[in-house]
């Protein structure tokens, strides 16, 4: 049995790679990253293009049929390559309205989200870092809502938002409609903005079939997340290694010294291994209902924890640089800190892998 990727696997990510080097090198990003509005209209179009956008929406409206795997692999490179695009909102209310709209919701909608003529996300957010379905408490009424979701992702290029409500409730909200507003929200991760979306007796579309999917759709999120974490990792990682190659003390290369290397080894050997625990949560959204909450659970804390650290390390390894605002080490690892935070921090998604496992804590 093979336990890699498929070779049109390696190849998704290869064109997403290339797209990235070509359409958004270093100068690019820099600029993009300095100015601070998050997405990027224009690398958006050109990933839409290329099916990105439509990746795992169904084939009759216009997608790939693709998986949360391929999505989640999608998003290794895109935190590989910090690209400042709306993806990971997108993805997930496209997922979204294919799980759990009504066929009417879905011709609609899923159409126009494959070719990412409309842009959308999800807010899920609440006060008191309410992220799980179990803690919304938005509660629609006659087809109306009035409320506040927090720090929602790319919320200034988006047209349309899946909002999480009470009884993880899912519904749509058009960003056009009366009574719908937005507050920026000043975020670490200039790559990606947020912003909190304002209900004012706004119209909201339920969708029908939330109850069955909105734990499934914050699992993909988790794994999405995990997954944009360890690409920024290994990007961190190389970007250590050719520096510590380059930069001399007393006339030797950093790399040359024991405890540089003695780092550098321990960030690979504790971040290669979490591959696998990525590949398995991504799989089992689709595949593993039963075991999907666990897995996710355990990618987002622990893969996101040991980003962080390499983050840190890469930080130290670069010496004074690393700390200011000149160096491109920030990107990454302020890319990494949102990974972190966004959807809960590790420790309430430990709260859940242990509840699912049997023992005592929050709800999984």
């Amino acid at each position: 049995m093979d336990f890699g990727l498929s070779e049109e696997q390696r190849l998704l990510q290869e064109t997403i790679r290339g797209f990235a080097a070509k359409e958004c090198p270093i100068a690019r990003l820099r600029e993009l990253f300095e100015a601070g509005v998050g997405g990027d209209a224009t690398l958006w179009k050109g990933l839409a293009e290329i099916g990105v956008a439509g990746l795992a929406l169904p084939e009759e409206h216009g997608g790939s049929a693709l998986e949360v795997l391929d999505l989640a692999l999608v998003s290794e490179v895109l935190g590989e390559s910090a690209l400042p695009v709306p993806f990971f909102g997108h993805a997930l209310a496209g997922l979204a309205i294919a799980w759990a709209g009504s066929p009417a919701q879905q011709a609609e909608w899923l159409p126009r989200l494959a070719t990412g003529d409309v842009v959308a996300t999800v807010a899920f957010g609440e006060a008191g870092d309410a992220w799980q379905p179990d803690e919304w408490t938005l509660a629609p009424s006659s087809g109306r809502a009035t409320g506040r979701k927090t720090f929602t992702p790319d919320a200034a290029s988006a047209d349309l938002f899946v909002v999480g409500a009470r009884d993880g409730g899912l519904a749509l909200v058009s960003k056009n409609d009366a009574g719908v507003g937005l507050d920026p929200v000043q975020s670490i991760d200039r790559t990606r903005g947020l912003a909190d979306l304002v209900l004012e007796d706004a119209a909201c579309d339920p969708l029908p079939d939330a109850a069955s999917a909105s734990a499934r759709l914050r699992d993909a999120g988790c794994a999405l997340l995990a997954a944009d974490a360890f690409g920024a990792a290994w990007k961190l990682l190389r970007m250590t290694i050719e520096y510590v190659g380059t930069r001399e003390q007393f006339g030797t290369p950093l790399a040359q010294f024991q405890g540089v290397k003695h780092q550098i080894a321990n960030a690979a050997t504790d971040l290669e291994p979490t591959r696998g625990l990525l590949w398995y949560a991504a799989h089992a959204v689709d595949h593993l209902p039963d075991q999907a909450g666990h897995a996710a659970a355990q990618a987002k804390a622990h893969i996101t924890e040991r980003a962080v650290e390499t983050a840190r390390i890469g930080v130290e390894l670069h010496g004074g640089i690393g700390y200011t605002w000149e160096s491109d080490v920030q990107i990454w690892f302020k890319r990494i800190l949102f990974d972190r935070i966004f959807l809960g921090a590790p420790e309430i998604h430990r709260e859940r892998a242990a509840a699912h496992a049997g023992w005592a804590g929050k709800g999984a």
